[in-house]
């Protein structure tokens, strides 16, 4: 095993934009971040992140296309 793993545990968070990050699980949740409920080792969440942001467009964003395609 390297000396130099990381063996942090991560949390998957989520803003208000439902743009992801990983946070350490050790440290307090900055505002405006909230917990998706996912934890594990880097790889891990960034596996799941992965798989659940589809769309990289911030939530302000797709919303204004979404009214624009309705007028």
């Amino acid at each position: 095993m390297n000396s130099e793993e990381d063996t942090t545990i991560y949390r998957v968070v989520v803003n208000e934009e439902e743009q992801y990050s990983i946070w350490p699980d050790y440290r307090e949740i900055p505002f405006g971040w909230r917990d998706v409920g996912k934890s594990g080792l880097k790889q891990e969440c960034l596996d799941y992140i992965k798989e659940v942001w589809t769309d990289m467009r911030p939530l302000s964003l797709r919303r204004k296309m979404e009214e624009s395609q309705t007028s």
